[in-house]
């Protein structure tokens, strides 16, 4: 059974779905709605065999889809899902962030209880093999997590259509559109729901000069955030979005009364300068306490995964579990629960770095 995919928006991160959704077996990208013309003509390129709409209306009218993916500018996706789950029961995998007000929290609720198909929020960061090797091996590693620290030092936001990701009011804020993948690794490793979220950030690098139809961006590019949790555990959040020169982007550590174990993960190999060899490999390092030394295990990607998009081959293991609930072999690893946690976390964390306040959840 070939399964037919629609997608719903074909910027960046639109092309990195078809082309990890082609690396599928038995998959076809059968239909696209993509308004932006220069978008909408590399999307063509990339999958000539589809069907190419004017409205997202015309997409959910076609009869043989058999599911659906969202990859639109973060302030529709409530939109969309709403006017879909008016239609049909496709399942459906939503980019992150679910949303970006507070106030679009109970009509995802709302949609959860009414779309009968299944709903899955790609939080591609939790199938990156090096950190999904260490959410495999965290409990035995450590003897228990006490103290969760999440580092990305990388480039700075990329232009996307129409600009709308240098603006919170469109994209919810750095804290939400950038960091909403590590408040959802934080739930994942703590096992907890957070109580209290403590946050300074700001814009001191990037856009300062940066002006879109007559406004200023407001989009911040760095900061820390201090996530504390019901069960008594912390974590925290380094961001700095103008420290593309650094061997990895992403370092994650978790320590417990046994030891630390901690993943190292480079930035897309597309921009790595070539006169520097060959891009970094992610690595895991494991420190026990006693006996002391630590253990490094190199992790290599499938360089056609490496070369299908900029998420260190998550999305085509995303896309794996995904096409399992479609075929109805299982349920969705990310809930609208999980995508709703990961917004709240990130608008709190805006809030917090805005009013110097800690702020309660």
């Amino acid at each position: 059974m070939t399964l037919h995919y629609g997608i719903i928006g074909c910027g960046m991160m639109g092309q990195e779905h078809i082309k990890n959704i082609q690396l599928l077996t038995d998959t076809k990208v059968a239909a696209i709605y993509e308004p932006d013309p220069e978008m909408r003509a590399i999307a063509t390129g990339l999958a000539p065999d589809a069907v190419m709409v004017d409205a997202l209306d015309d997409l959910l009218a076609i009869a043989d889809l058999d599911c659906l993916v969202i990859v639109s500018p973060n302030h529709v996706h409530v939109d969309q899902l709403e006017q879909i789950s008016a239609k049909c029961d496709l399942p459906i995998l939503v980019e992150k962030p679910l949303y970006t007000d507070a106030g679009d929290a109970a009509r995802v609720r709302a949609i959860g209880e009414n779309h009968a198909a299944p709903i899955w929020v790609a939080m591609e960061y939790r199938y990156m093999p090096p950190i999904a090797a260490l959410l495999d091996r965290v409990d035995a590693s450590t003897g228990g997590v006490k103290m969760l620290t999440i580092r990305e030092h990388r480039f700075a936001f990329l232009p996307k259509v129409g600009d709308w990701n240098r603006f919170n009011a469109q994209s919810g804020g750095t804290l939400v559109e950038k960091c909403c993948h590590f408040f959802d690794l934080m739930r994942l490793v703590t096992k907890s729901d957070p109580v209290r979220v403590m946050a300074s950030a700001g814009q001191e690098v990037n856009h300062l000069d940066e002006v879109y139809g007559g406004e200023t961006s407001d989009i911040w590019d760095c900061g820390y955030v201090i996530v504390d949790f019901a069960n008594g555990m912390r974590a925290m959040l380094e961001l700095s979005m103008f420290a593309e020169g650094a061997e990895y982007q992403e370092h994650v550590s978790a320590i417990g009364p046994e030891g630390k174990i901690e993943c190292f993960v480079p930035g897309p190999g597309r921009f790595w300068p070539v006169e520097l060899g060959a891009a970094p490999v992610s690595k895991l390092v494991i420190s026990p306490r006693n006996p002391k030394g630590p253990q490094t295990e190199m992790i290599p990607v499938d360089e056609k995964l490496l070369d299908a998009g900029d998420h260190n081959g998550s999305t085509f293991y995303q896309h794996e579990g995904f096409q399992r609930v479609v075929l109805g072999q299982q349920e969705p690893e990310v809930t609208l629960a999980d995508g709703a946690w990961a917004v709240a976390i990130g608008l709190a964390a805006q809030e917090s770095a805005t009013t110097g306040q800690a702020v309660t959840l």
